[in-house]
């Protein structure tokens, strides 16, 4: 299945500067296996050494955050769009 994944500017780094890149993947997880197959480390950057998402980014899958839907184990299905988005802070 061919999943658009949106890859912020500070993560454009470790995907040779494209901001988007296609994956396969069934699920959310097998989505960052393939990430980090097709771009070595991004994972590590994603994720703490559990495999959790990092709580300082945000995904979603088609405008849902994936907090709200099945965390790693979204289903995606072909044409799913994944963004990935850093957490803003301030005041």
């Amino acid at each position: 299945m061919a999943i658009k994944v949106l890859i912020p500017t500070p993560l454009q780094k470790f995907t040779n500067n494209q901001a988007t890149c296609e994956c396969t993947a069934s699920d959310f997880s097998e989505l960052l296996d393939s990430l980090e197959a097709t771009f070595p480390g991004i994972k590590s950057r994603l994720c703490d050494e559990d495999g959790t998402p990092r709580r300082f980014l945000n995904f979603y899958v088609n405008s849902e955050d994936i907090r709200f839907l099945d965390n790693t184990k979204t289903v995606l299905k072909d044409g799913d769009e994944v963004s990935i988005v850093p957490a803003v802070a301030g005041g």
